[in-house]
């Protein structure tokens, strides 16, 4: 059994149903990422854990105990919010001290663990300011430490990072993995940004209409989606269509549709590539060490990335070129 069960989950808002029969195990300690588009179910999910919103049906244990009929409070649960949701009248340690002095823990014990999690988040000399005095990578840093401080059994994050600059959403989510790594906690992560989970996740849930479309690694998830929504939807994709005899260029593909990652195309012929297909060059763009070409072929645009070479100038743009891949790399869509 999984330390975090959920079973058969379902919630209905009226005849809107949101989630439709749900079903995931974490194992203790495991960052599992929610992944989807806006309204695919993923908050509510991640809020009928939290128990701010009761499922239809279904179960949500803990360590074997069904949580279902327990009120957030009393499910020793830990959450940070998108918009950071800090107490503005209260210093950063009273802020972090919060949910243990809600507990009854006696101040000594308070102001040891507020000294701890501020050295954690890197931030032990800021427990006097107010909130409106630190910055929102800071703000977001506080709002983690609350809600690492009265130990929780889970930690849940809602999108925490979608309200940052996008230097700062890198650094800090970097340090919400090393710190969960470093604590062990058990954590569901809530992203609409497939860079964001492909990243820091030990495995993905991609949600869509309010299933769970695909569960796996990041490894499989992006190179093995098993369905059309997770392809076009966790990275760039190319499309192919195999013709009337069921080939690609020529070479043997079965019937259907099928797609492929830019780092699968190959601009002129690769040693291991048995598909090749000419091609015109319609757009180059110079981005450092690397160059991304988009030509036409087959009927379809194929983008692909090559890395620069100081002696190797970029293709013209409208030149004709040759494009490689290998039919093992081709991913067939249903």
């Amino acid at each position: 059994m999984s330390y975090l069960e959920i079973a058969r989950l379902e919630k209905s808002f009226g005849a809107n149903r949101v989630v439709t029969d749900f079903n995931l195990g974490v194992e203790q300690g495991e960052f599992i990422s929610l992944l989807g588009p806006s309204g695919c179910g993923k908050t509510t999910v991640l809020r009928m854990v939290a128990g701010f919103e009761r499922p239809s049906s279904g179960a949500i244990r803990i360590a074997g105990e069904d949580v279902v009929g327990k009120r957030p409070n009393q499910r020793n649960i830990g959450m940070v919010f998108q918009a950071y949701a800090l107490f503005p009248n209260l210093t950063v340690a009273e802020n972090v001290g919060f949910g243990l002095k809600i507990k009854g823990a006696r101040r000594n014990e308070i102001t040891a663990r507020v000294t701890e999690m501020l050295a954690l988040i890197g931030l032990p000399d800021l427990g006097g300011r107010y909130p409106f005095q630190l910055s929102g990578g800071q703000q977001q840093r506080v709002a983690l430490a609350r809600a690492l401080a009265p130990k929780p059994r889970v930690l849940l994050l809602d999108e925490p990072l979608s309200a940052l600059d996008a230097k700062v959403r890198v650094s800090l989510r970097n340090e919400i993995r090393a710190i969960q790594r470093d604590l062990g906690i058990t954590t569901i992560f809530v992203t609409h940004d497939q860079e964001e989970a492909l990243s820091i996740s030990d495995r993905i849930v991609v949600m869509n209409a309010g299933i769970a479309d695909q569960v796996g690694t990041p490894f499989e998830i992006y190179n093995r989606p098993t369905t059309r929504f997770v392809a076009n939807f966790v990275g760039q994709l190319n499309l192919f269509k195999a013709d009337g005899t069921g080939r690609i260029g020529g070479v043997a593909v079965g019937q259907g549709d099928f797609a492929a990652r830019p780092e699968a195309v190959h601009l002129g012929r690769a040693a291991e590539a048995d598909i090749v297909l000419p091609a015109t060059v319609e757009e180059v763009h110079f981005l450092g060490s690397v160059i991304r070409v988009t030509a036409t072929a087959a009927g379809a645009r194929i983008a692909l990335d090559t890395f620069n070479r100081p002696d190797v100038p970029p293709p013209a743009v409208g030149s004709t070129v040759e494009l490689s891949l290998s039919s093992r790399d081709l991913i067939p869509l249903k």
